[in-house]
């Protein structure tokens, strides 16, 4: 198990390569980061919003899937073109809890058996299978296994399942999912890149850290030290989890227990889906529901983050004169990661004491993916009941 604090880090600096020997970045068919994410369960879309009896396209780590969800309520998850002619399935029609091809009728099931093809004698049906994938539902989100042989079973997050109000969200990020994992375990960054937004407005602003990160049972713990001995530790669980317990947004709300999970849609971009759960009941609660329907109010009437973050990278406006409004972070991450680029070219990278979680987790990830490509044991992670959120080192 690895720990990078001051004692190791100067060595390490000095050895490190800024380049990665294995290919994290690329999550397609065929590469090791994608067969590795494909080995946990993923989150794919919001609950909420695929409706009963509705098909529509994803795009996963290259791959393009139909989800759809059908009468009975239940999610499904199966190949993106018909057998047939290929034609693309999520303009079909779900029947039951069934898709119909819009081309020539074919009808497949859940688990990708074709079950009836008008033009065809009846035995012929039996014949064709497309591809399916194993489906849960999650507080909120839509999660899917991507990987070969049967499924593990989900895993349980407690953190969320305690008694308070759930918060699902999703956003795209026009940048590669490794480095949104990277800034999820950067909390130098806050100072500079987050100076003007709600963290200092309700005092999470705190002074420059001093960064130390061990390698844990689940993943990493990152410690982030302030002057006064006071430390906030991140946590990052395998393989692309990030999990924050953030202080409340006003003097009137709980704590919330954050997690994200950051998924490739290709290799160029990613989408990051949300829940969180914030320590609120009864009156509290109503309030706080009253004030995230004003927020997305006030967010469907302005330009989408991703336009804003888009015009500060082009120069068109001044990242540091974006008014206040309730997705700034957002924007600010937008644009300092997107600002590296689509993939970041780490060659170029000149890494220093603060970086000694990211150096970590890409050590991580390269110790993990050269036992996949040589067919030795992978690391089993496991995760205690409870996450320490905060810590007094």
């Amino acid at each position: 198990m690895l720990r990078l604090s001051d004692d190791r880090v100067t060595t390490m600096l000095d050895k490190i390569e800024t380049a990665s020997e294995i290919d994290f970045v690329h999550t397609g068919p065929g590469t090791l980061a994608g067969k590795y994410l494909r080995r946990f369960w993923q989150p794919v879309y919001v609950s909420a919003e695929l409706k009963t009896g509705y098909a529509l396209p994803i795009r996963i780590m290259g791959e393009d899937f139909t989800l759809y969800r059908g009468e009975s309520g239940a999610a499904y998850v199966v190949d993106f073109r018909c057998a047939h002619r290929g034609t693309q399935l999520s303009v079909g029609w779900v029947e039951q809890d069934c898709v119909r091809c819009f081309y020539h009728g074919w009808k497949y099931d859940g688990t990708g058996q074709c079950v009836e093809q008008p033009a065809e004698a009846e035995s012929f049906a039996q014949k064709i299978k497309i591809r399916s994938c194993p489906v849960q539902e999650f507080l909120g989100l839509i999660f899917v296994y991507f990987g070969d042989g049967v499924a593990p079973p989900l895993p349980c997050y407690p953190e969320l399942e305690e008694q308070g109000e759930i918060d699902v969200g999703t956003y795209i990020r026009h940048c590669n999912y490794f480095g949104t994992l990277e800034n999820g375990i950067d909390q130098a960054h806050v100072p500079f890149t987050h100076s003007k937004s709600n963290f200092t407005k309700f005092g999470l602003n705190w002074d420059i850290p001093k960064i130390t990160a061990e390698e844990t049972d689940y993943g990493i713990a990152m410690y982030g030290t302030r002057k006064d001995g006071k430390a906030r530790v991140n946590h990052y669980l395998m393989p692309n989890i990030l999990y924050i317990k953030g202080s409340p947004e006003s003097g009137q709300e709980g704590w919330r227990e954050a997690f994200a999970w950051r998924v490739p849609v290709d290799d160029m971009c990613h989408r990051s889906f949300n829940i969180a759960l914030i320590h609120v009941t009864g009156d509290a609660a109503e309030r706080l529901r009253e004030r995230q329907r004003c927020q997305a109010e006030i967010i469907s009437q302005l330009p989408s983050a991703n336009e804003m973050a888009a015009r500060a990278l082009a120069g068109k406006i001044s990242v540091h004169d974006i008014e206040e409004r309730p997705d700034l972070v957002n924007i600010q991450d937008h644009v300092a990661q997107e600002g590296q680029g689509a993939i970041p070219d780490r060659d170029t990278e000149r890494l220093g004491r603060s970086d000694v979680a990211i150096i970590l987790l890409r050590q991580i990830w390269q110790r993990e993916l050269s036992a996949l490509a040589q067919e030795k044991p992978l690391k089993q992670w496991r995760r205690p009941e409870k996450l320490v959120a905060t810590s007094g080192v």
